[in-house]
């Protein structure tokens, strides 16, 4: 069986605990869709809040990925992420990881998370730039690019001080070549045989020395977009 390296996950895990490791000590976080609260432990500085819709049970619909053996344990608040159970102006930080996809209006989720953060608290995104169906029947959007975020943080009252693309055009392109068996196994009912391993294998080699020549593949395609928002000091203003 090939075995094939992503960068993915490990990235964004390192991104996401290097601001949350910068946030005040005491500081209140909501993190919002924390599902199995894999950053809990990174929170143990702050004031740690969670939400789920808590709906999810592992099996979903049976359609695209799912995650055996999911639990919604220990969640504060089980509520729609456009309905928080807070008053205004009540978090010094959000963190919403790998949630906005499986939410059907992302929208509306990013002006609800800005109006539970103080003026001048930080908003943390990612997401994936392009997601394959998982956790189905929770699974609304295939993606959010640059645009998405300039657009609809700057008119929920956000600035953005960082965004961030993980990964690139021959990364992403790598991480599916290495499903290839998986879906061949699902899908056709039989895992690929040795010539077909032969290419892949020569493909994620010519991926990875492509991978290291890349000058800005990820305005085209990338695993995901890593966002830290701050809102603006005239936001609560505004909504006055």
């Amino acid at each position: 069986m090939l075995e094939f390296r992503s960068d993915n996950e490990a990235t964004r895990n390192h991104w996401v605990r290097a601001q949350l490791a910068s946030l005040p000590s005491g500081a209140r976080l909501l993190d919002a869709g924390a599902g199995m609260q894999p950053y809990r432990d990174d929170c143990a500085h702050l004031d740690y809040v969670t939400q789920d819709f808590a709906q999810y049970d592992g099996q979903g619909d049976g359609r695209g990925g799912q995650v055996k053996g999911w639990s919604n344990r220990g969640i504060d608040w089980a509520c729609d992420i456009t309905a928080l159970p807070t008053e205004d102006a009540s978090f010094d930080a959000v963190l919403c990881t790998e949630v906005l996809e499986h939410v059907p209006d992302p929208v509306a989720a990013i002006r609800e998370l800005c109006r539970v953060l103080k003026p001048s608290g930080v908003l943390l995104i990612t997401a994936p730039f392009v997601s394959n169906t998982h956790f189905s029947p929770y699974h609304f959007c295939t993606g959010f690019n640059r645009s998405f975020y300039e657009t609809h943080l700057q008119q929920a009252g956000l600035e953005i001080e960082r965004l961030e693309a993980n990964g690139g055009f021959f990364d992403l392109v790598s991480q599916e070549v290495s499903r290839t068996g998986q879906m061949a196994k699902r899908y056709t009912g039989k895992g690929p045989g040795w010539l077909t391993n032969a290419a892949l294998a020569f493909a994620a080699a010519r991926l990875r020395k492509l991978s290291k020549r890349d000058q800005g593949s990820s305005e085209y395609l990338a695993f995901g977009l890593h966002v830290k928002a701050v809102k603006c000091a005239s936001t609560a203003l505004r909504a006055a």
